[in-house]
């Protein structure tokens, strides 16, 4: 259990413009710097690919406002085009510094939807291109990307920073196949192309598209396979008991942190502990809030 919060919201949410509050002032000739005019044209034609990052607040007049923490040009480029309002990732976490130390800002998913929006709303690959300054090879690349791809790993994966080369691995196995590597990546919290091509290398020739083009990895032999394979195997009926028992596992957790917590309320008790067994009370109060994280996170979810 990891009492490790998200730095953001799962939802990308949609946010007025008038109840977004920057957090700093732009210079007065920003309208004339090369790299405004560059977010303008790109949020003109192509719109918002990469969402504003705020942080909710509770406003003067009682309606929520949200403090920006990342996007302050393309919030003024929204302005100068007459938006009313743009997705936004909501953070947990009011520090402006966090957002670009801890996040990339959109996970290979994410920008997928986003530039298939645009696409759909009949901006062209090139325009696109052009405007995010990439070149039009990546764009098609992210199109296509989940070309093949069973649903069911899309949604386990949509949060993941995970390279799109993975998503070309993931191809090669039947989507059932795929669905089982996915949750063996978050399992491991691994999404490497190397951990990818161990799992493909792994996978049963009757689980994978074409069987005789099987993955073999240089200096892995047929033995290392097969039990690569049985390993594969084990950990995901392991991974299927946990998924099984999970909800029974939190509800005795929180049944026994309730007591605990109920226990350690008697001073009597809790200064005992604390004089003879100070560290193991330690310990067990850090067992105590991780399992009231972990509580929060699936009530999230």
């Amino acid at each position: 259990m990891s009492g490790i919060g998200k730095g953001f919201l799962d939802e990308i949410v949609s946010v007025p413009l008038d109840r977004i509050a920057p957090t700093r002032a732009l210079s007065k000739d920003i309208h004339r710097t090369r790299k405004f005019r560059t977010i303008l044209a790109s949020v003109r034609d192509v719109g918002i690919i990469e969402p504003l990052a705020v942080f909710p607040d509770k406003g003067e007049d009682g309606k929520p406002t949200y403090i920006l923490l990342d996007g302050h040009l393309r919030l003024e480029a929204l302005r100068q085009i007459g938006e009313t309002e743009t997705l936004c990732l909501v953070s947990t976490d009011d520090e402006s510094f966090t957002y670009n130390r801890r996040v990339n800002r959109l996970s290979a998913v994410q920008e997928h939807k986003m530039i298939v929006k645009a696409i759909e709303r009949g901006v062209s690959q090139e325009r696109i291109a052009i405007a995010l300054d990439v070149d039009v090879k990546r764009i098609r690349e992210r199109q296509n990307m989940l070309r093949g791809i069973a649903p069911e790993a899309v949604e386990l994966l949509k949060e993941k920073m995970i390279g799109i080369q993975v998503f070309g691995l993931l191809r090669k196995m039947k989507p059932m196949a795929q669905i089982e590597a996915v949750e063996m990546m978050i399992s491991a919290n691994r999404y490497t192309v190397a951990y990818t091509k161990v799992l493909l290398a792994g996978m049963p020739p009757e689980k994978l598209v074409t069987p005789e083009k099987k993955t073999v990895l240089q200096g892995v032999s047929s033995e290392d396979i097969a039990r690569m394979e049985r390993e594969m195997e084990r950990l995901q009926q392991e991974y299927r008991n946990v998924e099984e028992n999970l909800g029974d596992t939190m509800f005795t957790l929180v049944v026994a942190k309730g007591y605990l917590s109920k226990l350690l309320k008697n001073d009597t008790i809790a200064d005992y502990l604390n004089r003879h067994h100070g560290p193991m009370l330690g310990e067990l109060r850090t067992v105590m809030n991780a399992v009231g994280a972990d509580t929060s996170e699936l009530e999230r979810e």
